[in-house]
C-alpha cells in the first residue's frame, strides 16, 4: 500500500491525530522495553519515518569503514519479504530474494549477512561464525538488541513530513523518543542546516563499479570522527 500523499504536507493529518497519539504510545512502550545484549558490538542504521532513506547504502559504507579498521562486520537483517525465518547465512549462489528478502541479497555481496526474525538468535549465530561487530540496516525501533551506536537517516527532501505519527503522518514513533535513542542523524540529500543541538551528517549515494552496487558517500562518517572503539564498540 502506498503512503498517503498528505503525510508529506505541513499542517495535515489532524483528523487522524488521536489515532497517531495511540500508535505513538504503543510504539514508545515497545521501544522502552528491556534490550538484550548481543555479546558483541551492534551498529544500527534506522529511519524516523516510513519509506526508504538510504539505510542499505549507508550500511554498506559502514561495513567498508569497519573492514578498513580490520574488523569483521556481519550484517544482520530481519529479511523482510523473505520466507526463511532463520537464523541463516545468506548465500547469493543459493538463495533468492523470495527466500531472504531484497536487501540481504545486496548486503551479502559486501560482507557476511545473517537473516533472522529473532534478532538475538541472529546475533548469536553471527558471533559464532566469527563476527566482531554487527551492522543492522533495520530494527532501530525494535528493542530486541542493545545498540552500541544508532545512526538515523532522513530524506533531506521530504524531512519528517507533517511531523505526525502513523496513521496521521509518516513518523514511526514520536520524534523526541526516537532522537533520544540515536547518536547521530544522517541527512540524505541534506538541506543546508539542521538542529544545532544534535550531531548532524550529510550523505548522498551513487553507483560504483560495473555491478552498479549503490554506495553511500557519508561525508562525516570517518573513523576519526566516530567515538573510539572502547566507547561505542564496548563488549
Amino acid at each position: 500500500m502506498r503512503e498517503p500523499a498528505f503525510w508529506w504536507r505541513a499542517g495535515t493529518g489532524e483528523a487522524l491525530a488521536p489515532l497517531g497519539v495511540i500508535y505513538g504510545v504503543v510504539a514508545g512502550l515497545r521501544m522502552s522495553a528491556r534490550e538484550r545484549q548481543a555479546g558483541l558490538p551492534v551498529i544500527c542504521l534506522g529511519n524516523l519515518t516510513v519509506g526508504g532513506a538510504g539505510k542499505t547504502p549507508a550500511a554498506l559504507a559502514v561495513a567498508q569503514l569497519l573492514h578498513a579498521a580490520h574488523e569483521r562486520p556481519f550484517f544482520l537483517s530481519r529479511g523482510y519479504g523473505g520466507r526463511l525465518a532463520g537464523p541463516v547465512r545468506v548465500n547469493p549462489a543459493l538463495h533468492r530474494a523470495a527466500d531472504v528478502g531484497d536487501e540481504p541479497m545486496l548486503l551479502a555481496r559486501r560482507a557476511p549477512t545473517v537473516v533472522a526474525r529473532d534478532r538475538l538468535a541472529g546475533a548469536t549465530f553471527a558471533r559464532s561464525a566469527g563476527a566482531s561487530v554487527i551492522v543492522m540496516d533495520d530494527g532501530f525501533q525494535n528493542p530486541s538488541l542493545t545498540k552500541n551506536l544508532a545512526l538515523i537517516l532522513l530524506d533531506g527532501r521530504r524531512g519528517i513530513g507533517n511531523g505526525r505519527v502513523i496513521p496521521a503522518g509518516p513518523l514511526r514513533a514520536p520524534l523526541e523518543l526516537q532522537l533520544e535513542r540515536a547518536q547521530a542523524l544522517i541527512v540524505v540529500g541534506a538541506p543546508e542546516r539542521a538542529g544545532a543541538d544534535f550531531p548532524f551528517c550529510t550523505a548522498g549515494w551513487s553507483p560504483i563499479g560495473p555491478s552498479s552496487m549503490p554506495s553511500a558517500d557519508v561525508k562525516c562518517l570517518r573513523l576519526r570522527e566516530l567515538p573510539t572503539r572502547k566507547s561505542f564498540l564496548r563488549r
